[in-house]
């Protein structure tokens, strides 16, 4: 079972948006491991908000559009796998790490995972092929990546997904006195960098909207929080990284949000809004 999040300012968060906005609390699509997402997020989630219509892109071409339009070398059978085109376009993904990729607390991938990561970046019709989008999927961890104590572990993951060519996001890291060191260290976690992650998208040319971005966690209260700040889309893991591997078992506040989600859901009717913040990042409370 894993201990629950210490990010108290997250904890707050979630709270103080269960009581003013709950429908923020509530994931875009919900699947049940990584495993399942769909390699095309944008005419899944199109069907789930067919009334949603992105902000005009600027003038200029996207950096991937002569890559991914001008196919004329691509084969009649990969062309008649490609999905219509839809409006809403995911370019980018957020990935969380622990009890959604990896085990909590450990950098080791499940085999289907890997597998499903694997084919996202060497599949010929993926918006994320690494040689056609390199810099399109990063990990954002509240562990690895999120302060130096953590380095280690997000060398290790870069090192067992370096044929994959998927970095770990370094979260900025604040000089402070070590009295307020823990407070600062969770200061721009997840949910709080959704800023810092649109910009390192922005300035590798990947996105130029926050709805051209996916976040993807096992979370409500971190990685569906985050999206819902920042503007873009989320997928929550219902089951984490599988039940097969975590035996079921959750800690109290997995659970909580597990009731929480079906409550609003079923019991209230809520849906999540879709994303508000196309060109950057919402103010955050």
């Amino acid at each position: 079972m894993n201990p629950p999040n210490s990010n108290l300012r997250a904890f707050n968060l979630a709270v103080q948006t269960l009581l003013t906005n709950p429908s923020q609390f509530l994931p875009h699509l919900t699947i049940p491991t990584f495993t399942h997402l769909p390699e095309h997020l944008g005419p899944v989630l199109q069907a789930q908000y067919p009334n949603y219509t992105p902000s005009p892109p600027h003038a200029h071409a996207h950096p991937h559009a002569s890559s991914s339009s001008s196919s004329s070398s691509s084969s009649p059978t990969e062309k008649a796998k490609q999905p219509e085109p839809s409006a809403i376009q995911i370019r980018a993904l957020v990935l969380d790490k622990d009890n959604t990729l990896c085990p909590a607390k450990t950098t080791a991938f499940p085999a289907p995972i890997y597998a499903k990561l694997l084919s996202l970046r060497t599949s010929p019709t993926s918006p994320f092929n690494q040689s056609t989008a390199p810099n399109s999927i990063l990990i954002v961890s509240n562990r690895a990546g999120s302060s130096p104590r953590y380095e280690p572990e997000a060398l290790e993951i870069e090192d067992r997904l370096s044929a994959l060519r998927i970095p770990v996001f370094r979260l900025p890291q604040q000089a402070t006195a070590t009295a307020t060191a823990t407070a600062t260290e969770s200061a721009k976690k997840k949910p709080f960098c959704g800023k810092e992650v649109l910009d390192w998208f922005r300035e590798r040319g990947v996105v130029e909207r926050a709805d051209e971005i996916a976040v993807v966690g096992d979370r409500l209260g971190t990685d569906v929080l985050m999206a819902a700040e920042m503007g873009a889309w989320s997928v929550w893991c219902r089951d984490g990284v599988g039940e097969e591997i975590t035996g079921g078992k959750r800690n109290v506040l997995e659970k909580m949000e597990l009731w929480v989600e079906r409550y609003l859901r079923e019991s209230k009717g809520m849906k999540a809004p879709p994303p508000a913040g196309r060109h950057g990042v919402q103010q955050l409370r």
